[in-house]
């Protein structure tokens, strides 16, 4: 399993790369393997201010359909479009180039709830 320690992470298996005040934000190795094949990424929250814990969005994979959580408050800056036409992305590379969208923060106090790759590792049973 495939945890960088780089990230933060969530109890809901999105991982987080903080840049400065911007997020990048995608769901980690573990919950792309729980989905199976990812065939539809839906974000429709692009230049809209997103509350922590709020869906920001959905995966669709052949069996289900899972929404996607902000991990931080923040604008909505850019999406991975990339996805639109190759959403197997997120299976293949889920920490590169199947992130999902980058964001604006706006409260960076939120940045220390998020976890470290140890306690998500501990967390999933790594």
């Amino acid at each position: 399993m495939n945890v960088p320690a780089e990230l933060k992470y969530t109890k809901e298996h999105e991982w987080v790369k903080i840049d400065g005040d911007i997020a990048t934000i995608g769901i980690t190795d573990f919950a792309q393997g729980e989905l199976g094949d990812i065939v539809f990424i839906d974000v429709d929250t692009l230049d809209q201010e997103v509350a922590k814990d709020e869906v920001f969005g959905s995966v669709e994979a052949v069996k289900t359909v899972s929404d996607l959580f902000m991990p931080l408050s923040g604008t909505v800056q850019e999406m991975n479009e990339a996805l639109e036409g190759e959403p197997e992305k997120v299976n293949a590379d889920p920490y590169g180039e199947g992130w999902m969208v980058k964001i604006k923060i706006s409260d960076e106090s939120q940045v220390s709830d998020l976890m470290d790759a140890g306690a998500y590792t501990a967390l999933i049973g790594a």
